[in-house]
């Protein structure tokens, strides 16, 4: 299986009724609805607000896999990248991994917080937080399903924010990924090992398509995460992070890649002896820094001093649509920071958009550079 496999085939199969970053509880249950009989579903719980909480079950091999996507209810890239494989699975494509592995996945965790596009829940609690005090009806069901279906192995899927690089370079982390930890000295038993090793092995064949994109995520230790607490029940789980690739807001490429890398963990798991004793290449993925903005207006006059202007976007949820609104996030003399998009301001002067000082905190699609108007929208 190569990448150029994985690309025809994922075009073949992507999934074009969802789209974008905002997909909800309404978007999938049609899917749902329309699987086919080898496909078991199930309502497994319901949320805060009485949402149903669906597991699809695919596959009848012995090596049993569980996926869950949106926990947090604004990471929706994973949950587009599901669909599609479920697709492949529906087209009778990698019929080798459902003969060696059962797969149940839990498409979306959190309906209440992919309909409101929050991370939360309804109750305003991140589940991710939750693992330990279950005060939360979503992790109780996620807990639920852990320990009826007894999974050997965990794909806990995420996304994250347009901040990160690969490592200290002016790399963007496109996918992230972790072991996660299991106690706070880190140590690396067998479980965490073995998790280490299939992480290692996507790596290596997603490199193809994202040469120096691919992070690896922070592994301090924390019982109240999902992972870290399956993890520490001895059971491999393999954090992916589907973050931001270039002018790809939507995340329509990450998914592509997010499909790539969902098979490559299976083939690993199906094709490879994973037994944890090749887990050091783990270590050469470049650990995931904060180094990116999405926009960096260069070398601007504010209040008489030369200096750079970050801006991040804020996603807000406004009529049932996704909208992306440029912030100012720090007016500083920058040496150390990268951005999607630069604006060069050639040491003129840059005031907002009622002609006024430009400030932090400042929020609105547009400023002005020397008296002529300039986009900051992707």
């Amino acid at each position: 299986m190569t990448i150029t496999d994985l690309n025809t085939r994922h075009k073949q199969d992507k999934e074009h009724t969802l789209f974008g970053r905002y997909i909800s509880l309404n978007d999938i249950v049609p899917l749902i609805d329309k699987l086919p009989s080898n496909f078991i579903t199930e309502i497994i719980g319901r949320s805060v607000l009485d949402q149903k909480i669906y597991a699809i079950t695919i596959g009848n091999g012995p090596k049993k896999i569980l996926m869950w996507s949106q926990m947090h209810g604004n990471e929706s890239t994973t949950t587009k990248a599901i669909f599609d494989l479920l697709n492949s699975f529906k087209n009778n494509y990698f019929d080798d991994i459902l003969k060696c592995c059962t797969i149940k996945i839990i498409p979306m965790l959190n309906p209440d917080g992919a309909k409101a596009y929050t991370r939360l829940n309804a109750n305003n609690v991140d589940l991710n937080r939750d693992a330990q005090d279950l005060s939360q009806p979503e992790s109780k069901v996620l807990l639920d399903c852990y320990n009826a279906f007894k999974p050997d192995f965990c794909f806990n899927l995420h996304g994250q924010r347009t901040i990160f690089s690969a490592g200290k370079t002016n790399n963007v982390a496109t996918l992230s990924f972790l072991s996660p930890a299991v106690n706070t000295e880190r140590d690396i038993n067998n479980t965490r090992a073995i998790a280490m090793q299939i992480i290692a092995s996507i790596n290596s064949f997603m490199q193809t398509e994202l040469p120096n994109q691919i992070g690896r995520y922070d592994d301090g230790f924390n019982a109240n995460c999902v992972g870290d607490s399956f993890q520490m029940k001895q059971t491999p789980t393999i954090l992916y992070e589907a973050g931001h690739y270039k002018d790809d807001y939507n995340r329509e490429e990450v998914r592509r890649f997010t499909y790539q890398a969902i098979i490559a963990g299976l083939l690993s798991i199906t094709k490879e002896d994973v037994k944890g004793d090749n887990y050091k290449a783990y270590f050469d993925i470049p650990e995931n820094q904060k180094l990116f903005y999405d926009v960096i207006i260069k070398d601007a006059l504010i209040d008489g001093e030369i200096k750079d202007v970050a801006i991040q976007f804020q996603e807000k949820l406004i009529d049932n649509k996704l909208n992306f609104i440029p912030k100012v996030e720090k007016i500083f003399k920058n040496d150390s920071f990268f951005a999607h998009k630069w604006i060069e301001a050639n040491n003129l002067e840059v005031r907002t958009v009622n002609k006024e000082q430009l400030y932090e905190g400042y929020e609105n699609d547009f400023v002005f550079v020397n008296n002529v108007k300039k986009s900051l929208k992707h």
